[in-house]
């Protein structure tokens, strides 16, 4: 095994995988898969929301960053309620929720009633990808996490390019009300899959059974999951790496090709689609590096930081009033590779966390990068009203953050290899001695 190489022996418990697991996980990604249509839809119907509900730029955000607010609180809770009651129940609730939000926002008559509806949605959503990992996790080896991680990720981009294709086109063709009620039965459809055919685990490999009590179990978890450095730097990946694609596909990058670049709605709608494809398309090629090369995470995560900083900079600070087209198709190839990165704080958290923690483990690195594309989508919408519309000045504010996240990797990354290490020895003594 090379220097960087990941282990490959499998421990104690492992699950086998197969053909069962990969449908029981399908039918759980297919949930997350039709989440991520429902969360992404407003991307392609923020024009169209703005005229709707008439309302300005900062009230236009509010829609994305109250969802996204709702998501990021609830991943620690959502990360415990997976742990305690398991995959099936918690993707059964997120998908009552997110369905009703996608029909209630279909129907809403006004701002308010809509809102209420993204935040309905957001909750639903963020039961699901936590679920998904824990699901994966149950079902395979643990050598496979890092590929399972990335492919149900790029099943979630299927969902945006569902949005980007699909939903455009449908607003334009049908309207809102039939496109957003004819878009929520696919929720009802997963749920009717995931109620009939979805289990926890494979027989013969249940959890062992965990003490719950109340406040102070919730705490420990917390405090448990906290204190290892592989959670911090899993979250500080995922926060600096994920939002610059997040704040462009959720809401203002069709905004921004379309008012400050002066592309059509159509030129545009297949920019946000080169997203989605290059996030596939680098999703396969990441998870297959990690999987083999433990030691090209950083270096991979860190590098997709600085040519999205260096592409995003080009583009918004390019001389005359538009950017070259170009340019702008290799800026949205370049954040395709954000969502793949940011897969990789799960793959910090995974090793550092023993099973009845991954739940909560994984709730923590996944609030990082809603919490930073929250922030950002608030900059950008009160920066292009106080500006007039400067769209250079409002998306100047990602380096902030990129800046602020860069530095906490670099802080943590000596620590959490030393703890890996220590783990990973520790395994390697258990799967020596474990009984035949």
């Amino acid at each position: 095994m090379s220097a960087g190489a990941a282990p490959t022996l499998s421990l104690p418990g492992d699950p086998p995988g197969g053909r069962r697991a990969a449908w029981v996980w399908g039918i759980g990604v297919g949930v997350y898969f039709v989440a991520i249509i429902f969360r992404t839809s407003l991307g392609v119907a923020g024009l169209d929301a703005a005229e709707r509900f008439d309302v300005n730029a900062s009230a236009l955000s509010t829609f994305s960053i109250l969802q996204l607010l709702v998501y990021a609180g609830m991943q620690i809770p959502v990360g415990l309620m997976v742990d305690r009651l398991g995959t099936k129940k918690v993707l059964a609730i997120g998908a009552v929720l997110f369905t009703l939000g996608q029909l209630g926002f279909a129907l809403s008559p006004s701002y308010g009633s809509a809102l209420a509806s993204r935040a309905l949605l957001g909750c639903g959503d963020a039961m699901t990808f936590i679920s998904v990992l824990r699901l994966g996790a149950r079902w395979f080896p643990a050598r496979r996490g890092p590929l399972i991680g990335q492919v149900a990720a790029l099943f979630g981009m299927a969902g945006n390019l569902v949005s980007t294709l699909v939903i455009a086109r449908s607003l334009h063709g049908l309207g809102w009300t039939t496109t957003f009620v004819g878009s929520s039965l696919a929720g009802v459809v997963v749920l009717v899959l995931l109620l009939l055919f979805l289990k926890d685990h494979p027989e013969g490999f249940e959890p062992p059974p965990a003490e719950h009590a109340g406040a102070t179990y919730v705490r420990k978890q917390i405090a448990a999951a906290w204190r290892e450095p592989g959670t911090r730097l899993g979250m500080w990946v995922h926060f600096t790496t994920q939002f610059p694609a997040m704040v462009f596909l959720l809401l203002w990058g069709m905004p921004f090709l379309v008012e400050d670049q002066g592309l059509s709605r159509g030129t545009a709608g297949e920019l946000l689609t080169l997203v989605v494809l290059s996030n596939m398309a680098v999703g396969l090629v990441y998870g297959q590096v990690i999987a083999r090369h433990h030691a090209a995470r950083i270096p991979l995560a860190l590098g997709t930081v600085g040519m999205t900083a260096l592409l995003w900079a080009s583009a918004i600070l390019h001389p005359g009033d538009h950017a070259p087209m170009w340019l702008l198709i290799t800026l949205c190839v370049v954040l395709g590779a954000c969502g793949p990165a940011s897969m990789i704080g799960f793959d910090f958290a995974r090793p550092a966390n023993p099973p009845e923690r991954q739940g909560t483990a994984s709730g923590i690195v996944n609030m990082g990068g809603f919490v930073a594309s929250m922030t950002t989508l608030f900059a950008v919408g009160v920066l292009l009203d106080a500006t007039g519309d400067n769209y250079r000045i409002a998306f100047a504010s990602v380096f902030v953050l990129e800046a602020l996240g860069v530095v906490q990797i670099l802080r943590l990354r000596r620590k959490a290899a030393h703890r890996e290490r220590e783990h990973h020895v520790i395994s390697r003594v258990e799967a020596v001695h474990v009984p035949v």
